[in-house]
């Protein structure tokens, strides 16, 4: 499953309104087949490991980070259907598949069929793996990754507004592979205005996996090429499961004033600004109470000379 979890996390922000599924087929302790949602949602990772296995996948064991589909599409055949056809023993799912149109339905299929049933199995990094679908179906809106730069002392800027660079290259390089892993980013007017970010990817590569760039702006604003939302509230309009919202201050603190955050990156650099422009403004605390247990550390590592920690909303 971990292997599946793997190959899983290699189209992350390219297959929705599909959630981004890994499978793994494993005959007598040997792989036979691998798979994962292809951009655009098909063919499904099943399918795909199904084509690789051939003739080996009978008998054999299908680990799959979601429960197969149970839906008939013009797009392509049930994944329950497939794996019943191929003649598989035994089907191992971390996750449950909360589109009606499926939800237990692929499962009880393959279990009509004969075939040995789990779920369960690795099941919290299923979640994590496909957040940005399960946000996008339980709220109805992209998962909100913000993403902070900042000196030692809370500072992304000099009090004149020059930030490049904070961060070193190895820290800059993985801010881009997140960008890769996202189909929408977004800063706020002045940012655009001010710094002319490019925000697309410049890793070799990745460099066709641009995120579409949205502007935050409560006026028009001439910005070809990009969506302009006025509002953070206005998020469920955008493409995609997954927004990575970079800049600045302004925009930054108007999506944790609406309480919108589902995941925090701080790159910090071990360097001292003092009287540099602050990472954050307001963002509507009534008391120092409230700033706690909100925040879960999911993650921490150094990237070069700087540090990145991931943090993750507790709702």
């Amino acid at each position: 499953m971990a292997a599946a979890l793997a190959l899983a996390a290699r189209t992350r922000g390219r297959t929705a309104p599909n959630p981004n599924v890994g499978c793994v087929i494993v005959s007598d302790g040997r792989v036979v087949g691998r798979g994962w949602t292809q951009p655009g949602g098909r063919p499904h990772a099943e399918a795909m490991a199904l084509a690789e296995a051939g003739a080996a996948a009978r008998g054999a064991t299908a680990y799959v980070t979601l429960e197969p589909c149970a839906h008939r599409s013009p797009r392509g055949p049930a994944c329950a259907d497939l794996l019943v056809a191929a003649g598989v023993a035994r089907v191992v799912a971390a996750l449950t598949d909360p589109d009606p149109r499926t939800d237990g339905a692929g499962l009880a299929r393959l279990a009509a069929a004969g075939i040995a049933v789990s779920t369960g199995t690795l099941a919290p990094a299923a979640r994590e793996s496909i957040a940005g679908f399960l946000t996008r179906r339980t709220l109805g809106r992209p998962q909100v990754t913000l993403k902070l730069a900042t000196s030692l002392d809370g500072c992304i800027a000099l009090a004149d507004g020059e930030s490049r660079w904070i961060t070193g290259a190895e820290a800059r390089a993985h801010a881009h592979l997140e960008r890769a892993r996202h189909e929408a980013i977004l800063v706020g007017r002045g940012t655009r205005e001010i710094d002319r970010p490019r925000l697309d990817v410049r890793l070799p590569g990745l460099e066709n996996r641009a995120p579409q760039r949205v502007i935050l702006s409560s006026r028009l604003v001439d910005a070809p090429g990009c969506t302009v939302i006025a509002s953070p509230a206005d998020i469920a309009t955008l493409p995609g499961d997954h927004l990575l919202v970079e800049g600045g201050a302004g925009a930054a603190s108007a999506f944790l004033a609406a309480d919108l955050v589902d995941r925090l990156l701080i790159y910090r650099a071990p360097i001292l600004i003092g009287g540099g422009r602050a990472a954050l403004g307001d963002i509507g605390l009534a008391s120092l109470a409230d700033a706690h247990g909100r925040w879960r550390l999911d993650d921490a590592r150094a990237l070069g000379s700087d540090r990145l920690e991931t943090y993750v909303r507790q709702r």
